[in-house]
């Protein structure tokens, strides 16, 4: 106590570490750091030039004030909400890259002047946990020359990768606030049926990676009869619990940690964070282990569950953009779909509902002008709607754009034959 207590300083005192051209890492997702972010702002007339790096954040995101765009340069890998207009009116930038290179980069080509981190309270060891965000964050206190935490009782203690002793921090900021939750939407008639349709597709024995939202929520509520199943994934939330205490995880099967659930962050509500608090069950580990496909491949059955905003119906995956207009990041799609495709009995699987709000098809004959491709026709297995599922690896063109047209709302099949028939006869004729 005597060393935390050397250590403690007000949120206003620890952030003057920072200083002009630094390059700062913020903590990821749930375990935003909230008080450091406001802190640091605050002293924005101090500060020139200063780069913001982070992947998904939560929360408020004052330093992407336009009153602060000589102050606060922003490079996210990843746009959330909060920061998802800033990208969209060019005062923050966007770097696409698969999130298992991102600790590479951050090791080699972006290293960290000071990171903001949000940790549990110290053991009797003197050892703080990331909690519920290792992911990236795990490299970026590797790399950082000096580290800022706040340390928050909420946070769960959580075993893996993320462990940080306090005399390897700067500076302590004591909290006590929440986690940021994440609102669980109840799954609509459409996210049910596509729900049903992936589950179908998984047997007993497999190891699954998922996301969040109504349709993984839906997947993994028609789950509970399987049997001894693995989670290796890059996040994990609420519906892992209820699957794993119905007895449906056990993984007894899995080649890598063995029965562990294996997630590089959690984001959810209470339930998810108070499951992991001190678990022996979880890993949370870095995302250059999780994401690596090569790992990810080890376990048999590898079932990838992703989403996507639009699909062609040769199978290219657009998942991070409307159109040109930028929506959220490449994120781990590729390294779980390749992962999964490499795995013995695995199988990679792209979900979305047939068609959006305003009742336009998501399965289009080609991408419009300047729609980036996350995820290649030569990558994609399955691709999933309401309507069926289409399966294309091995299949042509032709024999693609019939599945997908199969799985299209039924309102927008005949269009699609009209306009995959004029694609077809203008490549005949060049």
């Amino acid at each position: 106590m005597e060393r935390f207590n050397h250590k403690t300083f007000t949120a206003e005192e620890a952030v003057k570490i920072i200083k002009s051209n630094d390059r700062i890492f913020l903590h990821s997702a749930a375990a935003t750091p909230s008080v450091l972010i406001q802190a640091m702002t605050d002293r924005a007339s101090e500060l020139d030039n200063v780069e913001i790096v982070s992947i998904h954040t939560e929360g408020p995101v004052p330093y992407a004030d336009e009153q602060f765009a000589n102050n606060f340069k922003i490079n996210t890998f990843f746009a959330g909400s909060n920061i998802r207009k800033h990208v969209q009116s060019g005062r923050a930038n966007y770097i696409p890259i698969f999130l298992s290179e991102i600790p590479h980069l951050l090791r080699t080509q972006k290293p960290i002047d000071v990171a903001l981190i949000n940790v549990s309270m110290p053991n009797k060891k003197g050892f703080c946990s990331l909690g519920c965000s290792v992911d990236i964050s795990n490299t970026a206190i590797d790399v950082a020359k000096h580290i800022i935490a706040q340390v928050n009782p909420q946070m769960p203690f959580v075993h893996g990768h993320g462990i940080i002793h306090m005399d390897e921090i700067d500076a302590l900021v004591q909290v006590d606030e929440p986690l940021y939750e994440a609102g669980m939407r109840e799954p609509t008639a459409v996210d049910l049926q596509i729900g049903k349709n992936i589950a179908e597709l998984i047997e007993d024995r497999s190891c699954l990676q998922m996301g969040i939202g109504a349709i993984p929520n839906a997947v993994l509520a028609c789950l509970g009869n399987h049997k001894d199943l693995g989670i290796h994934s890059e996040m994990i939330s609420d519906g892992v619990v209820d699957l794993y205490e119905k007895g449906a995880i056990t993984g007894h099967y899995k080649m890598t940690r063995y029965e562990k659930i294996v997630a590089s962050f959690a984001y959810g509500t209470r339930k998810i964070y108070d499951f992991i608090d001190d678990n022996p069950i979880v890993n949370m580990m870095d995302v250059a282990y999780v994401n690596d496909p090569s790992i990810i491949s080890r376990n048999p059955k590898t079932v990838a569950i992703n989403s996507a905003i639009e699909v062609d119906v040769f199978g290219q995956i657009c998942a991070d953009s409307i159109g040109t207009k930028h929506y959220s990041g490449v994120g781990g799609q590729m390294d779980f779909m390749r992962g999964a495709a490499h795995s013995e009995g695995g199988k990679p699987i792209l979900a979305l509902p047939s068609i959006t709000k305003d009742g336009k098809s998501k399965i289009v004959s080609a991408m419009g002008p300047g729609t980036p491709v996350v995820t290649t026709r030569a990558h994609v297995h399955y691709i999933v709607t309401e309507f069926g599922v289409a399966y294309l690896n091995g299949k042509n063109l032709k024999e693609r754009a019939e599945a997908m047209i199969q799985i299209a709302h039924p309102d927008h099949r005949e269009q699609l034959e009209k306009e995959v028939w004029e694609i077809f006869k203008q490549s005949m004729t060049v």
